[in-house]
C-alpha cells in the first residue's frame, strides 16, 4: 500500500509499505476513505520535533475490512471514525473521560500513520465508533474533522467552560481554534471573540459564530479582549496554537475565576508561576479525549446540523501529500484533505 514518511525535516514522500495485518485479536484492519495533515505535523517538518523515516498522519476514517476475534462493536463493512489516540474505553480514567490519558493510550501517529491507504487499529471496539450507516459522499470531510480537529476544539470548548451567558475568546486561528469556535457556539456561548490576522479564516470564524474578531497579538490583544469586556476579560479562553506568546495571551486574556482550556501542542512554552498563581484561573488542556466526544459529533454531522468539514480549504490525492505539507507551512492551506 502507498503511505507517507516523512524522511527528515522538510522530506515528505509517498512510498509503499507493507499492507497491515491482525496483530492483536482486538485489532481492526480500516481501508481509509480520507485522511488529512494536520498543524501538529508541521513541528517535525519545520525541525522542532525529530523525523526520521517517519509513518505520519493520526486523522482517519473509513471502512472496516478485517477484525480480530475479540472485536465487538465494529465488523467488516462499517464507516468508521477514529480518535487519534488509541484507547480501551473501559479503565476508570477512559470511563472518567479523559480516553486520551487510558492506561493503554497509544498516539496513532509515527507507529501507525494514517496517511496511507490502510492502518491497523488497535483497540478497535475503544477507539473506533461506526457511523449510522454508509455516509453521503458530502459528509465525509465533516467526519474526517471529528477524528481530531472537531474532537480537540470541542474539547477545548468544555474544558474552557463555554456555555451560556459566557463570552469565549479564541486564540488561533487554524483548524483547531476554528472548531472551537464552531464549538463555543454550539455549546451556547453568548459572545465569541476570535482572534484572527487572516481575511479567508475570519470569514470561516464569522461563518462558525464568532461575533466579534481580533486581530491584535500579545500584550495589545490581551487589552483589547478587556476592552471588549467591560475590563474583565473572557470567561472562558481557547489557546489553539502552543507558542510562548498565545499562552501568555490565553492567560492574560482570561478574567479572575475564568476557565483556560489549552489544546495547542506546545514546544519550549515557560509559564512564569508568578503570573499563573496570580492570574487566579482555572486551567485543563492536553491531548483531547476525542473518543468521548465522537457519537455525539458524529450524530451531529450526521443530522447535518454541524458542517466541520469547511474546515478542508485544499483538497489534494495522498501521492501529492508533499505538496499539502508545502501549502500549510507556508499557509496557502488551513488544513489539507487527502483523497485515497
Amino acid at each position: 500500500m502507498r503511505g507517507v514518511v516523512m524522511h527528515t525535516a522538510g522530506d515528505v514522500r509517498v512510498e509503499e509499505r507493507d499492507d497491515p495485518k491482525i496483530v492483536e485479536p482486538t485489532d481492526a484492519i480500516v481501508k481509509l476513505t480520507a485522511t488529512c495533515i494536520c498543524g501538529s505535523d508541521l513541528w517535525p517538518y519545520r525541525g522542532i520535533e525529530p523525523a526520521d523515516r517517519t509513518l505520519m498522519g493520526h486523522e482517519y476514517v473509513g471502512v472496516v475490512e478485517e477484525v480480530g476475534s475479540e472485536v465487538r462493536t465494529v465488523r467488516p463493512g462499517d464507516f468508521v471514525v477514529g480518535s487519534f489516540v488509541v484507547s480501551d474505553n473501559t479503565c476508570e480514567i477512559c470511563q472518567a473521560g479523559f480516553q486520551s490519558k487510558c492506561v493503554h493510550a497509544e498516539f496513532v501517529h509515527a507507529g501507525i500513520g494514517t496517511q496511507a491507504e490502510k492502518a491497523r487499529i488497535p483497540l478497535a471496539d475503544g477507539t473506533l465508533v461506526a457511523t449510522p450507516g454508509q455516509p453521503d459522499p458530502e459528509l465525509i470531510p465533516a467526519l474526517l474533522a471529528a477524528s481530531d480537529v472537531l474532537g480537540t476544539g470541542w474539547y477545548a470548548g468544555v474544558a474552557a467552560e463555554a456555555g451560556p451567558g459566557k463570552t469565549v475568546a479564541v486564540v488561533g486561528d487554524g483548524a483547531v481554534g476554528l472548531m472551537a469556535v464552531l464549538a463555543a457556539e454550539q455549546l451556547g456561548a453568548e459572545r465569541i471573540i476570535a482572534m484572527s490576522r487572516h481575511p479567508e479564516r475570519q470569514k470561516l470564524a464569522r461563518y462558525y459564530g464568532a461575533t466579534d474578531i481580533v486581530e491584535e497579538r500579545g500584550d495589545e490583544g490581551i487589552a483589547r479582549i478587556k476592552e471588549l469586556t467591560g475590563g474583565l476579560g473572557a470567561h472562558s479562553v481557547v489557546e489553539a496554537v502552543g507558542t510562548q506568546e498565545s499562552f501568555m495571551q490565553a492567560v492574560g486574556a482570561t478574567r479572575g475565576g475564568g476557565h483556560l482550556g489549552y489544546v495547542g501542542v506546545n514546544h519550549d512554552v515557560s509559564i512564569p508561576g508568578i503570573e499563573l498563581f496570580f492570574a487566579g484561573i482555572h486551567t485543563l488542556g492536553g491531548p483531547a479525549p476525542v473518543r468521548r466526544f465522537l457519537p455525539d459529533l458524529i450524530q451531529l454531522i450526521w443530522d447535518r446540523k454541524i458542517d466541520p468539514g469547511k474546515v478542508f480549504d485544499l483538497t489534494l490525492p495522498l501521492d501529492q501529500a508533499p505538496e499539502g505539507y508545502k501549502a500549510m507551512d507556508e499557509r496557502r492551506a488551513t488544513k489539507v484533505l487527502l483523497t485515497l
